[in-house]
C-alpha cells in the first residue's frame, strides 16, 4: 500500500538531489523511500559531508604509491614547460 507524503524542500537541492537520483537510474522517491526504509528498519540515519573514496579510485592511489616506490614515476619537475617537454618525449 502506497501513502502520500508532501514535504517542504528547498528547491535547490531537489534539483540536484534528482540529478544524482538520475545518474543512479533511480527515481526520488525510490531515494526517499529507501532512505525511510532503512531508517525505519535500523534506527539509524547516517549524514555525511565527507566525500568517499571509491573502490576503483582506492585502486588507482593504490597502483600510482607501489608505481611512485618502485621509482617507475617520472618528475618532480620544477616547470611546466619542463613537464610539457617530457609528456611530449
Amino acid at each position: 500500500m502506497k501513502t502520500q507524503v508532501n514535504l517542504k524542500i528547498d528547491s535547490r537541492v531537489k534539483e540536484q538531489a534528482q540529478k544524482r537520483a538520475e545518474e543512479l537510474g533511480l527515481s526520488l522517491s525510490s531515494i526517499v523511500n529507501a532512505t525511510l526504509s532503512q531508517f525505519a528498519r535500523t534506527g539509524e540515519l547516517e549524514l555525511s559531508v565527507a566525500p568517499r573514496i571509491t573502490a576503483s579510485l582506492e585502486e588507482l592511489v593504490v597502483e600510482a604509491r607501489k608505481e611512485y616506490l618502485s621509482g617507475k614515476t617520472s618528475g618532480p619537475f620544477d616547470t611546466a614547460d619542463e613537464l610539457m617537454k617530457h609528456l611530449a618525449s
